[in-house]
């Protein structure tokens, strides 16, 4: 098994993140894990199962945040929708209430072996952890606090693994003290935005196939009505929590359909309406079912194909818009976040036709 280095080539790349992270020693490598009450580390080829992605240097999620789906979109077909762009974006890392006294002395404790079990570290990483952990045995605090034990945690960074990797550890204070129901005044301490940041990431839309008529193989220059039933798309939410050291607090990520975007696979089309956009109804649906004695009519969402597809077919891809919004703790008004979308192509065969019976 071997662990991950830095681009650097610098083999004690990750013990220059022991602030926001903890060592485990594997069978005879040193592997790196994100900052983890001690229960919930392991070695980096274990990374299934824990919360994290295999191959990844961050392997498992700090589990003080729960995730409320049961009102987020689900069936085959569904999946996360993909930002819009915007200045806004999760973040990437932030504090939280992780660890007990007796935990963060573990803690601590794992990285001291770790790094003294490894022939290849230096000694300047060393005496660096070593410093750093003496500061809570015998420095600014006594005994990692732990005659206030039950009193409140120890606060550490918590590493967004859907982040940038290197935006990752911009949380670098060492882990500090703060009592029950205490929010310490701190850059990038967990607040209900943030929770809100990471229930967007959570949410999931179900899949865009819309119905598309008259049925069968279109027609070259008669119109191909598209619709989707309001009953099929309706708002998904997921509630992010955190209720540990006395704090309780929570945020609701709301994804509302907006509109239906045709793309129809090829120039030769002529989109309904022409910006290719198409409104959500007052009842949640899209577009308009074809009705017999339309095929002429020019349907409020759909597209006139122009050309023949031959012998294949056409990629018409139909994407959802998505307006997401949030509320939480302290905050009754819904937050804009950035709109999100979602869709799928269809597979769309065009004939030529001589006449049409009407």
């Amino acid at each position: 098994m071997a662990c991950q280095q830095g681009q650097d080539g610098e083999g004690w790349l990750a013990v220059r993140r022991l602030r926001t992270t903890v060592l485990v020693a594997g069978i005879s490598s040193l592997c790196l894990v994100s900052a983890v009450s001690p229960a919930l580390a392991v070695p980096l080829d274990n990374a299934e199962g824990a919360g994290g992605r295999e191959g990844d240097t961050l392997t498992a999620e700090v589990e003080v945040i729960t995730y409320d789906t049961s009102k987020n979109g689900s069936g085959p077909s569904a999946g996360a929708v993909s930002r819009v762009p915007s200045d806004w974006t999760p973040p990437p890392c932030w504090y939280a209430p992780k660890w007990t006294p007796d935990e963060l002395r573990d803690y601590y404790q794992r990285g001291h072996e770790a790094i003294h079990h490894d022939p290849g570290m230096p000694p300047e990483a060393i005496n660096e952890w070593s410093e750093e952990r003496r500061n809570y045995i015998d420095g600014e605090y006594e005994d990692f606090n732990r005659e206030k034990d039950g009193e409140g945690m120890w606060w550490g960074a918590v590493q967004n693994p859907n982040a940038p990797l290197d935006e990752q550890f911009a949380c670098e204070r060492v882990p500090f003290w703060a009592d029950n129901g205490e929010t310490p005044d701190v850059e990038n301490i967990i607040t209900p935005e943030i929770l809100a940041g990471l229930a967007y990431e959570q949410i999931k839309v179900p899949g865009t196939e819309v119905t598309l008529a008259p049925g069968g193989k279109s027609k070259v220059n008669l119109p191909t009505w598209a619709w989707l039933d309001g009953g099929e798309f309706k708002p998904v939410a997921v509630t992010a929590s955190l209720a540990v050291g006395g704090l309780d607090m929570s945020a609701t990520t709301t994804a509302t359909p907006k509109s239906l975007r045709i793309e129809p696979g090829t120039k030769d089309a002529r989109l309904h309406p022409a910006s290719g956009e198409c409104t959500i109804n007052d009842d949640g649906s899209i577009g308009e079912p074809y009705a017999k004695g339309k095929a002429d009519q020019e349907p409020p969402c759909g597209v006139t194909y122009l050309r023949s597809s031959g012998d294949g077919s056409y990629a018409m891809e139909a994407t959802v818009t998505w307006e997401i919004s949030w509320t939480g703790t302290g905050v009754a008004a819904p937050q804009a976040l950035p709109d999100g979308t979602f869709g799928n192509e269809q597979a769309v065969e065009v004939e030529e036709i001589q006449s049409i019976n009407r």
